[in-house]
Formats: structure tokens, C-alpha cells, sequence
């Protein structure tokens, strides 16, 4: 091979690795400038919560500020498309919630594709929904709930914090799994259903564990099941609906995304530092604390269970008429 020719080849093949270096050296710098977190909701929620608990750690291990910026709305859809719009570099990422499987069905027209335009990052937690009842309603357990309602078809009224939010589904879920017939009454927020169940003005309420434990430990509310495949550790006596319907499964689930086409080398590096953060023994108390269990893994394992979430959630919405308000 002539020597030109040969030093034309070895240009040619440098200029192709600079991309790869560049992208290399830009993962072990990052980040050199503060990190937006966005969350869907307002402050003082559980995902609130647990992003200022992710950021903590990440400011701790990296070294920059990770800023919280809550834009709520539209079921979480305006925070979502917030990421979905910034620059793929690592710099903007999203606390996702079970809302956003949801969403994906829930809603006719989105202006993205949420298993398309966000990648799955790193999970944090799962967070047991409640099945509640009024002490007023004569049912201590799940089937004697569902003789209960299967007696007064479309009597029982079911309350919900909205259409389409998290408890409402898996109320919905419930209802398809049991064969039975409740009447649904969606508030606005979850305070203020948890407030008329407390009155007796309805019957049941899948509710968010953290929200409800202490007026299920004072006697005010009865918990006749857990939602997860695996019970609480903050109500260890309280079965689970699995136990009477195996194949039924629904939670509150948190992780972390980043806009697609995010340097694979960034996404790998925020995946171990927050895989890092949830052994932490007071990481993991203070999600004990809220309820909830570590879902530590891969971003592909956070991916599949956005996947399966995202099916599952479809084909509730679809069966049950669900529609946005």
C-alpha cells in the first residue's frame, strides 16, 4: 500500500474514533454544570419527595447542583414534554411516575411518544396502592368485599383522586378482576376522596399507602388488602389482593429518564450512581418510610417494566371506557 494512501486510511479511521472519544471523555466530566430535574407534579407529594431525595445523593457523588423544577399539569404531560424537547445531553431528566404508563393510553393526542421520546434512565421505588373501605361497610376481608358489592350491583360507590390516575385504574382493575359492579366517582385530588371516605359519603378508595396509614392505624379506615404482589413492610398484617386474585398486580412506581438519543455513556453513569444511592441504608429508610420498595436495575430493566406497565394500563383504559378529563 502506498504511504499517502496508508496515511489517508489511519486520517480517515481517527476522524471516525473522535466521536466515540469525545462522547467518552464527555460521560467521565459529566456533569459539569447543574441538572434539571423535572417532576409532573406540585411540591410535597411522594415523587416530589423522592426526587429531592435522588438529587440529594447525585449532588453528594457528582459534585454539581441537580435543581427540582416542578411543572405540574395535564396529568403529568406538561413536565413529560418539558424533557421530551431539551437537549439530549444530559442535563434536563425527568422523575417518572406510573402516571406516565397511563398516559399513554389515557390520552387520544399527545405531542410525544412516551416510550419512544424518553429513555428509561434508572428505577427507584414501588409504592403499594390500598384498598380502603369506610369501618361502616360489612366487609372485613377482599371476598367478603366482593359478596358485599356483587349483593348491591352498582350500589358501592368507588371514589377515585381523578380519571385515569393511578388508583383509579387499579380500582378499575380490581373491578374486571372480581367480576363485580361499582359506581365510580372521581374527585378532584386524592385529599379530598380520602376526606368523604373518612365521612362514610362512599364506600372504597384505592388509595396511596402514605396517605392513609396513620387513619388505618387510628381505626378510622380499614384496609382490606395491599395492591403489590408482595406485602407491605409498613402493614405487614394486611394481605394482598394477589393472595385472592393471583394474577392481579398494580402500584405507584418511580424512576428516572432522560430525553431520547442521551449519550448512552451519561445514561450508564446516572444508572450506577443512583443504583449506588438506593443501598444506601438511609435511602432505603426513607423509603420505607413513604411505603416503599427499591427497584434497583438496568435501564433496559426500567424499560421493560415501562413496556409491560404501558400494555397493561392500555387494555384497563380500553376495557373501562376511561376517558381524560
Amino acid at each position: 500500500m502506498k504511504p499517502a494512501r496508508r496515511r489517508f486510511l489511519h486520517l480517515v479511521a481517527a476522524a471516525a474514533a473522535l466521536p466515540a472519544v469525545s462522547r467518552l471523555v464527555s460521560a467521565q466530566d459529566y456533569p459539569t454544570r447543574p441538572v434539571r430535574i423535572i417532576v409532573g407534579f406540585a411540591a410535597g407529594g411522594t415523587t416530589d419527595i423522592l426526587a429531592r431525595l435522588i438529587s440529594q445523593w447525585l449532588v453528594e457523588r457528582l459534585g454539581q447542583p441537580f435543581i427540582i423544577e416542578n411543572r405540574p399539569g395535564a396529568g403529568t404531560n406538561i413536565g413529560t414534554e418539558t424533557v421530551v424537547r431539551a437537549p439530549p445531553d444530559g442535563y434536563t431528566l425527568l422523575l417518572i411516575p406510573t402516571a406516565s404508563a397511563v398516559n399513554a393510553s389515557l390520552y387520544g393526542k399527545l405531542n410525544f411518544d412516551f416510550i419512544r421520546d424518553i429513555t428509561p434512565v434508572a428505577g427507584l421505588g414501588r409504592e403499594p396502592i390500598v384498598m380502603l373501605v369506610n369501618p361502616s361497610v360489612p366487609a372485613k376481608t377482599v371476598p367478603e368485599f366482593v359478596a358485599y358489592a356483587r349483593a348491591n350491583p352498582g350500589k358501592v360507590i368507588m371514589a377515585s383522586g381523578g380519571n385515569g390516575t393511578p388508583a383509579h385504574v387499579a380500582g378499575e382493575l380490581f373491578k374486571m378482576t372480581a367480576g363485580i359492579d361499582m359506581l365510580h366517582v372521581p374527585y378532584r385530588g386524592a385529599a379530598p376522596a380520602l376526606t368523604d371516605l373518612l365521612a362514610g359519603q362512599v364506600q372504597t378508595y384505592f388509595g396511596p399507602l402514605v396517605a392513609s396509614v396513620e387513619h388505618i392505624k387510628a381505626g378510622k379506615l380499614r384496609a382490606l388488602a395491599v395492591t403489590t404482589a408482595m406485602r407491605s413492610v409498613a402493614l405487614p398484617d394486611i394481605p394482598t389482593v394477589a393472595q385472592y386474585f393471583p394474577s392481579y398486580d398494580a402500584s405507584n412506581w418511580y424512576g428516572v429518564g432522560a430525553p431520547k438519543n442521551t449519550p448512552t455513556e451519561i445514561v450508564d453513569r446516572l444508572n450506577k450512581e443512583i443504583n449506588a444511592g438506593l443501598s444506601d441504608p438511609k435511602i432505603k429508610a426513607r423509603l420505607a418510610d413513604l411505603g416503599a420498595t427499591v427497584i434497583a436495575g438496568s435501564p433496559s430493566d426500567f424499560r421493560k417494566l415501562i413496556e409491560d406497565e404501558t400494555e397493561k394500563w392500555a387494555k384497563v383504559i380500553k376495557s373501562a371506557g376511561i376517558k381524560a378529563e
